[in-house]
């Protein structure tokens, strides 16, 4: 099955003919589908007030609260898709790694994975495992009728980077120093954590994601060389495991520029592009048969109206030939952004590229 083909009678068709899942399998639009990485919160004050008191871990973790943040920016935006609020380190929490999430840091690892004996503590990934995901996903698709939801998960080497580093780290000498001086264990590091990833994915696609993001949010500290030899086949396989279910398959990572091609070689359907590269030179990069995704930069939000609409001409404009394009930004939401920005950019989109 393909992201081309219709799904079987019986499954569920509400969102197949949307503009978000007919951009990403390349057909007309009536418009260009836009939607925001880290939409689900992050600049709402509505966000804030629900989310107070509450750690980021245990707010994944209910389905109730997971449901009323992902539908918020829906509600305000007017956006073409929703993306599950959630973290990439979830199933790892979820198959007992000792993580938190803290403030002002992002996830920190007790114990980070050094050596082949750490291997033992990365078991397999159970549906039961995360059962509040199924639960929200079912809430959620019921509240967004014909609006997708964009399912997700980290790649295997962002995954492993925070689990060999132990938190985030802009210079991955643990990361780097593994894959590069134990080639063996960091090959069978990351494909446990593509079989993870997997079953992270099909939890949420057979709970009712229209779509599935793949982040690897950190692949642009590696050349391409490194890429293709230590992390493109985790990624493949991640892709490989849920082609059968026909949902279109994207892949996100930041800096990326020159891997662009190489990330489309991993399987995805749709290729997000950072605000580094202009869209019709990443679809050289990337070549024929992926539609695009991208690539607003962030931080142009924060300039004058008039600024901010020019600077998303230019990104229309670039993207005027593509066979495919989903309008984004180059990287997830500011925290301190404006929301209603980003309203009105999702009002430009709509009203420039209307068909």
């Amino acid at each position: 099955m393909s992201v081309n083909d219709r799904p079987a009678p019986g499954q569920p068709t509400a969102t197949y003919d949307s503009a978000f899942l007919r951009a990403c399998r390349r057909e007309p639009v009536p418009h260009t589908p836009v939607w925001f990485m880290r939409q689900a919160g992050r600049s709402l004050p509505e966000y804030r007030k629900v989310r107070e008191g509450i750690p980021m871990l245990e707010s994944c973790m209910r389905p109730e609260l997971v449901t009323e943040i992902t539908l918020q920016p829906v509600r305000r935006h007017g956006v073409d898709a929703a993306i599950y609020f959630s973290d990439i380190v979830v199933p790892l929490k979820a198959i007992g790694v000792d993580l938190d999430i803290k403030p002002g840091v992002g996830p920190v690892v007790e114990h980070p994975i050094r050596t082949r004996a750490d291997l033992a503590r990365l078991r397999d990934l159970t549906s039961e495992d995360v059962s509040y995901v199924t639960e929200a996903i079912k809430l959620l698709t019921a509240e967004l009728g014909e609006t997708p939801l964009i399912g997700f998960a980290g790649a295997p080497f962002t995954l492993a980077s925070y689990l060999i580093e132990g938190g985030p780290s802009r210079t991955y000498e643990h990361t780097k120093a593994l894959m590069h001086g134990d080639p063996q264990l960091w090959s069978d590091l990351v494909d446990r954590l593509a079989d993870i990833t997997a079953a992270f994915l099909k939890v949420q696609i057979e709970a009712g994601a229209s779509a599935v993001q793949l982040f690897d949010s950190w692949a642009g500290a590696l050349a391409p060389a490194d890429y293709r030899r230590s992390v493109l086949p985790a990624s493949a396989k991640v892709f490989r495991a849920v082609e059968g279910y026909g949902v279109p398959r994207i892949h996100f990572g930041v800096g990326t520029g020159e891997l662009l091609g190489l990330m489309g070689e991993a399987g995805a359907d749709v290729v997000g592009v950072d605000w580094r590269v202009p869209l019709d030179e990443a679809a050289r990069r990337v070549g024929p048969g992926k539609a695009l995704q991208g690539n607003l930069d962030p931080a142009v939000l924060f300039a004058p109206r008039e600024a901010v609409e020019a600077k998303t001409r230019e990104v229309l404009d670039a993207a005027a030939g593509l066979e495919g394009h989903v309008f984004n930004l180059g990287h997830g939401v500011l925290p301190s952004t404006d929301p209603d920005s980003l309203t009105r950019l999702v009002e430009y989109v709509h009203t420039q590229t209307a068909r």
